[in-house]
């Protein structure tokens, strides 16, 4: 499959997502495209992206003032010491606004760099580079960003555009099976959300994309994961109403990463996968999703021995720590938050839920 580009079309804050294998090499002159003016570029990655990834892009910037700054991977980096230290070597290099961050790694990269750029007087130039498969269909694009603090996660984070997303597929060679898994969950949500037909290809072509057995269909994957995202950011860029359905199977899926304490217990895919399982078996128990369609999502996760019953890594105990974060939920109002449920595969509603009367009790029925 040759390189593909689709756009998304923010007005002012339109940038591209450029698709296609080996593109680390180009990476200097697709950047210069979208900053012509950066004279200074900060590389920012974490300790498990290989150095050949690092020297590719550093070696293909063609500027004396290029700087690399390495943090510890996982999501306890993203917290307010590393935006610190970041912002100081922005001000150390004496880094301004048509200046350029690139961020290079996963999600919890993505999400940092782009915090740290967007308050560091008060915007300058970001680029990100995912590696993760989780990165390149979601959390890279859409100009999320964000940090966790000890009341829960991405409680503390902007709305940040970034210039340009590279996703060079090959990158996903030197990842664990674990986390090709965790990147498919939000692959697998596009098609739940709004795309039967995706969902039905997947049902096909799923185990190629964990197992990367057929590199074509990974790109065809990503390709229609980031158009979908690039749909939805389009019509509502800040989150004021469509945005929301993005957060199918988040919602539980934070709780349970803050009652883990962000470790490498249990990732952020994971956690989305066991979070869109009890989404989908809420939406049957309002009388919204067929007991037929809840039926093939199952089936889809049997098939790839995913496993969807929290049972398997929470106690009955900790249901109330799991209710007490998804009380602190930056979606709550008063008693009730906006869940994302299925009316069918294809078609997500925004659903104000009662914690009390619709949340703890489904939490309850997955360890009966």
């Amino acid at each position: 499959m040759k390189k593909i580009t689709i756009k998304v079309n923010l007005n002012n804050n339109s940038y591209p997502i450029i698709i296609g294998k080996n593109l680390l090499n180009n990476a200097g002159a697709e950047i210069r495209k979208v900053a012509p003016k950066a004279q200074k570029f900060l590389l920012i990655t974490d300790k498990n992206i290989p150095t050949s990834y690092i020297r590719s892009i550093l070696s293909s910037i063609k500027s004396k003032n290029k700087y690399l700054f390495t943090l510890s991977a996982g999501e306890k980096s993203k917290n307010m010491n590393f935006t610190n230290e970041i912002i100081k070597k922005l001000f150390k290099y004496n880094f301004n606004r048509d200046d350029c961050v690139i961020a290079l790694g996963g999600g919890v990269i993505g999400d940092l760099s782009g915090f740290a750029s967007s308050i560091f007087k008060r915007g300058v130039s970001l680029v990100q580079i995912p590696t993760t498969l989780l990165a390149q269909v979601d959390s890279s694009i859409g100009g999320k960003t964000g940090i966790n603090s000890s009341e829960g996660k991405n409680m503390i984070g902007t709305f940040y555009q970034p210039r340009l997303v590279l996703i060079d597929p090959t990158t996903l060679k030197s990842l664990p099976h674990r986390h090709l898994v965790a990147g498919y969950a939000e692959i697998l949500k596009y098609s739940l959300i709004m795309n039967a037909k995706f969902f039905s290809w997947l049902e096909k072509n799923s185990h190629a994309i964990i197992n990367l057995t057929d590199m074509n269909l990974v790109m065809y994957a990503i390709k229609e994961s980031c158009r979908s995202k690039a749909i939805i950011v389009q019509k509502d860029e800040k989150e004021k109403n469509l945005r929301a359905i993005l957060n199918f199977g988040h919602t539980f899926a934070h709780a349970f990463e803050a009652v883990k304490k962000y470790s490498n217990d249990l990732i952020h895919g994971e956690a989305v996968l066991y979070g869109m399982m009890i989404a989908s078996s809420l939406s049957v128990k309002m009388k919204m999703l067929n007991i037929n369609e809840h039926q093939r999502i199952k089936h889809l996760y049997r098939r790839l021995n995913i496993n969807y019953q929290i049972k398997n890594i929470f106690n009955k105990k900790d249901i109330n720590k799991i209710f007490n974060y998804m009380k602190h939920d930056k979606k709550i109002s008063g008693s009730k938050i906006n869940l994302i449920l299925l009316n069918k595969i294809g078609k997500a509603k925004i659903f104000p839920s009662d914690l009390n009367k619709n949340i703890k009790p489904i939490l309850i029925e997955q360890f009966n």
